[in-house]
């Protein structure tokens, strides 16, 4: 939860323990080492291709979310390197509540450092055991970015796809740059017209204009994810159409592992990683009995 000096210093202060830096740093490096271990055990166990399916588990009105994103951890020796981060949880609805008609509730991360290869299991045995297959109401929420989608593809085949509101409306803003370049408060008009187009999901209207105006690099990020914008039509069925839960989860990735002057290599990041994931979802008791 804490950086080793920050760790050594809490001990004494409350707990009357002298544990210096070093000796945390290589009780984490061993323990860690074991939880890696672990999780790629279980995670073979649990591979795609040794997943059966049971039909008695499948539960139609049963409402769970899964996001992805990345961020940047430096690396020694590499640079900065992106941790490919999964986030599942369920969704708690209060239909009498037009402001916020739904919450995510019992969160849960993983994250590997890693091409998404490395990432795909990470993230199905994460799925697996919040019954993400089993669900009938599934939703993916994420930002743009093509490798999201086609691991989406690869593992929920049967799922919503949805682009992150916010992310959507950042490239409104750039396109209403685009098209107004010379003039600020036509721009913020027109952007705040297509605002209800795409919450609406009319989002040929917005494509449509753009094309009129030869803006057609621009529109094609519209044209490309036309399908997962139809943020009314989601929002009403009970869907979250932003990816608030995995862009916090990935601060909270950096709060721990990209600090002032924080360099690791590549296996201590490896290590802190899955630890950090599991104070996250809290379930660091389990890692430790399953490392044990």
């Amino acid at each position: 939860m804490t950086s080793f000096w920050q760790a050594s210093e809490i001990l004494e202060e409350l707990g009357q323990l002298i544990i210096p830096c070093t000796t945390l740093w290589e009780h984490v490096e061993k323990k860690g080492e074991k939880f890696v271990q672990s999780q790629h055990k279980k995670e073979a166990q649990v591979s795609l291709e040794r997943t059966r399916w049971y039909h008695q588990r499948y539960k139609p009105r049963l409402y769970r979310s899964v996001s992805i994103d990345g961020g940047q951890v430096h690396i020694r020796d590499e640079g900065w390197k992106e941790m490919k981060v999964g986030m599942v949880s369920g969704i708690e609805h209060q239909w009498d509540h037009e402001e916020q008609p739904l919450r995510l509730v019992n969160m849960a991360y993983t994250a590997v450092l890693g091409n998404v290869e490395e990432f795909k299991p990470a993230l199905w045995a994460l799925a697996l055991e919040h019954d993400i297959p089993y669900a009938g109401c599934t939703a993916v929420t994420a930002d743009g970015a093509s490798w999201i989608w086609r691991l989406t593809q690869d593992l929920f085949p049967m799922t919503l796809q949805i682009v992150d509101w916010y992310h959507a409306r950042e490239h409104l803003a750039k396109a209403a740059s685009a098209r107004f370049p010379e003039d600020e408060q036509e721009a913020q008009q027109w952007f705040q017209q297509m605002s209800k187009h795409l919450f609406k999901g009319t989002i040929w209207y917005i494509i449509a204009d753009l094309h009129h105006h030869d803006l057609k690099k621009i529109a094609a990020y519209f044209v490309k994810h036309q399908r997962r914008m139809l943020y009314a039509a989601f929002r009403a069925d009970g869907y979250p159409i932003g990816s608030g839960g995995v862009e916090s989860g990935i601060k909270q990735f950096k709060q721990r592992l990209t600090g002032p002057g924080m360099r690791w290599s590549r296996k201590g990041a490896e290590r802190m990683l899955i630890i950090r994931a599991a104070v996250m979802s809290h379930t660091l008791d389990d890692l430790w009995e399953q490392a044990a």
